[in-house]
């Protein structure tokens, strides 16, 4: 009999109960002890679902009150030793501490999770690195579980995968001696298991689809072996990609069965199928757990059928990663389009579609017959949709030219020229777009989709709150200003909504971060713009000031990746028709007038394939996606991109290729570090490191930011560097960003002010021929020095 699981169901609620929980916690509003309420009948309700569809094993473990990367710190004790927490006694307080940063400590470095938009909080290691354990929190969950009644399946992100992502900041460093005593921790935390009577364990290791050299081979070999006669079985958890290079070797090792993604590589199915060991369990991760379209129910029984008559009971169903990724259920959107809802499963509906499976396997597909009906139906219905295909925009994607996507000029020919025309100062401010969208800026927001507002008085009222966001950024003296985004409810789906080929739902939400819900757009079928989306906004915006107004779009690969994407076809094509929508949109912003343009591809290097032998592929379409958007502008009009919370210097010569005049990414977390890598590979363009992280709730002082600012001239040349936060302020109250703002332009003036005195001290030593070091000292305002 064929067994069904799942790797992790999404932990916000169907009305993002937690998000709410949280953000009252943090307020001060309720208690921990009201936080962990919600949190518990959250689990209770998730691990109903499980039951009521049926699943065999219900994910145990799998919650985590802003992540699970950092949940697997707390569990192991492995906390960054710059907070001087208790990792045994850590109160929620602190944990959100660890995440958001406190007075004296920044947060702790977020990135992304693998190729998705989740955000993960990095482990931070030195030789001093100790797991002695930490609260009790993922044992209460399972004690919860158990209580219940609940079959379960305790998850656990397994050793190498959590070793891997973590990093050091001392020099030389070697993760990788840790691993032994990481792994007793690991035995700790399993006998822990033991004793509460659980049979198998999830161990996630979807670091084994990456390229993995020898020595992280062997470490994988180390941990698993030390790991052995735990007491409990071990699911090896693989996803993302294949792990079918590491299948010989992975079979060798101590656990009791593995789980592979055969949404994202179905083909590696054989492979695992001649080397798994004789009493191991394959799980098939045979539902998609990244997008949202309804599963081929009949296609996926025709490739099951050969290994489940193999295998029998040591086939398990499953999805190919965890639920956390999709939305909760499509029972709430009663307002999406028949036809298209017809055509989606969410994270409830693919618990029951792995139950068709499994029944359709162990008694045959009559049990199910009116159910494989239904699929076979929704299939037919949206392969034959009328609205799927637009000819006139598959014209146009034909007709594109390799000139479409390039500058008129090269960039040092376009930035004299833009110098000359925008007359900024050296070191310029600027923000990343948003400002802080407040309730009563929501309230407007939804009274108006609600038809309780009428067209004028919304448009006046987001044209008040842009005209007093532009006032604040010239008080604060703010170079480059923006309009703020008032009108704007996410960056993805406000564009979106104004494109055709989109479908939006009402309760569609997805986590990225802590307490930081996203509702991802459905890209159905061919994109293209009916009509201009930001013209009006922006040209009213530089209509109230003297001062350079950005206008402010998210860029065709950001619109891919951060949207449900329709999967029959290549993604390459639908990312070429919305760079075509976004060239209209920045040509028509150069025509009104708008002479710096910002195009946002935070979740270029998120696309990125998870092997290196797949990158070249996807780098050459997306850069070309985001140049044909671009290049429509005159050499005089600034094109700005900006990036964040992910690993960029892989991938410099193609963020190189973009040709942005500016780019703007995410700094402050890692102190510039980051920034090392550009400086490395010699950045041709202008560039701005984040100063300040705009996640957390503190304000960094001018002091603090001058030093960022002096280590940024330290591996960028003054000239081409730009001050600004590291991203959007629309999370941040006013009070905090005006004061963060205003200490970020001091910063910038003090930093201005030293250039200009070093300047003049170069000056006159050359007049004087002193003789010395060539290449003049940068002094900051706070002392501190840099060539």
């Amino acid at each position: 009999m064929a067994r069904t699981h799942i790797l992790g169901f999404p932990r916000i609620g169907a009305k993002r109960e937690l998000k709410f929980a949280q953000e009252a916690f943090w307020r001060g509003e309720i208690d921990e002890a009201a936080l962990r309420h919600v949190a518990a009948q959250l689990r209770t309700t998730h691990w109903q679902r499980q039951a009521d569809a049926g699943v065999d094993m219900a994910a145990a473990g799998d919650f985590a009150y802003y992540d699970q990367m950092l949940g697997m710190s707390v569990l192991l004790g492995a906390l960054p030793a710059r907070f001087g927490f208790d990792a045994r006694h850590l109160t929620l307080a602190q944990y959100y501490e660890l995440a958001r940063g406190n007075a004296s400590q920044p947060a702790m470095e977020m990135t992304k999770w693998f190729d998705t938009n989740y955000h993960y909080l990095v482990p931070e290691l030195s030789q001093d690195s100790r797991f002695d354990g930490g609260a009790s929190w993922f044992y209460d969950e399972i004690d919860q579980a158990l209580q219940q009644g609940r079959t379960i399946k305790p998850v656990l992100i397994g050793p190498i995968t959590w070793l891997w992502l973590s990093k050091s900041h001392q020099p030389g460093f070697d993760r990788l001696t840790l691993l032994p005593a990481l792994a007793q921790a690991y035995r700790d935390i399993l006998a822990q298991l033991r004793k509460r009577g659980i049979e198998w364990v999830q161990m996630d290791e979807p670091a084994l689809c990456l390229d993995l050299d020898d020595r992280w081979l062997d470490a994988c070999d180390s941990a698993y072996a030390a790991l052995a006669e735990c007491g409990v079985k071990l699911l090896l958890a693989t996803y993302f990609d294949s792990a079918a290079d590491h299948a010989g070797r992975a079979a060798a090792l101590p656990v009791h069965g593995f789980h592979i993604d055969l949404v994202r590589a179905p083909s590696q199915l054989d492979a695992w199928l001649r080397v798994l060991p004789a009493q191991a369990v394959l799980s098939a991760g045979v539902i998609d757990g990244r997008n949202v379209w309804r599963a081929d129910l009949r296609a996926i029984l025709a490739t099951l059928a050969p290994s489940h008559q193999a295998l029998g009971d040591r086939l398990w169903l499953a999805p190919s990663c965890s639920l956390l990724h999709v939305p909760v259920s499509l029972e709430p959107e009663t307002r999406l389009d028949p036809e298209i809802r017809g055509w989606l499963s969410f994270a409830t509906e693919k618990l029951e579609e792995l139950r068709v499976l499994a029944v359709a396997l162990n008694q045959g597909e009559e049990a199910v017959a009116d159910a494989l009906a239904a699929s076979d139906a929704a299939q037919a219905r949206r392969r034959s949709s009328r609205r799927v295909v637009n000819e006139q925009v598959r014209r146009r994607a034909a007709t594109v030219t390799p000139a479409m996507a390039q500058r008129r000029s090269p960039f040092a020919h376009r930035i004299a020229v833009q110098h000359e025309a925008l007359k900024l100062p050296p070191l310029p401010t600027t923000t990343i777009g948003s400002f802080p969208q407040t309730a009563e800026i929501r309230q407007v927001r939804a009274a108006y989709k609600r038809g309780e507002l009428g067209a004028l008085e919304y448009l006046q009222r987001i044209r008040a709150e842009i005209e007093t966001t532009v006032r604040r950024q010239e008080a604060l003296g703010l170079d480059v200003l923006v309009h703020g985004e008032a009108e704007r409810n996410d960056m993805v789906e406000y564009f979106g909504e104004q494109l055709c080929g989109y479908a939006f739902t009402e309760s569609g939400w997805v986590q990225s971060y802590g307490s930081r819900c996203v509702k991802p757009p459905l890209i159905y079928g061919d994109v293209y713009r009916p009509e201009p989306m930001t013209v009006d906004t922006a040209r009213y915006a530089q209509s109230l000031t003297e001062r350079p107004m950005k206008g402010m779009l998210t860029g065709p690969v950001t619109m891919l990746q951060w949207s449900f994407v329709r999967d029959d076809q290549p993604r390459a094509d639908t990312a070429l028709q919305l760079a075509l929508a976004i060239r209209d949109e920045v040509a028509d912003l150069e025509r009104a007038g708008i002479r710096v343009i910002q195009i946002d591809e935070p979740a270029l290097r998120e696309g990125l394939p998870l092997r290196r032998g797949d990158w070249n592929a996807y780098l050459e379409w997306a850069v070309r996606a985001f140049r044909i958007a671009a290049s429509v502008v005159r050499d005089d009009t600034q094109i700005h991109t900006h990036m964040c919370y992910a690993e960029f210097n892989d991938i410099l010569p193609s963020i190189a290729a973009l040709d942005a005049d500016v780019i703007t990414i995410e700094t402050s977390r890692s102190a510039m570090e980051l920034l090392e890598g550009f400086g490395a590979f010699d950045y041709p363009n202008d560039i701005g490191p984040g100063v300040y992280d705009i996640h957390s709730p503190r304000v960094p002082t001018v002091d603090a930011m001058c030093r960022l600012l002096t280590r940024a001239c330290q591996v960028i040349a003054p000239e081409r560097l730009w001050v600004n936060p590291d991203c959007g302020l629309k999370t941040r109250g006013w009070a905090e960003t005006e004061a963060a703002l205003a200490n970020m332009v001091e910063a910038a003036h003090q930093l201005r002010a030293s250039l200009a005195a070093e300047g003049a001290n170069a000056l006159r030593a050359t007049a004087a021929q002193v003789p010395g070091d060539p290449h003049p000292t940068i002094r900051s305002a706070c002392g501190c020095a840099t060539h």
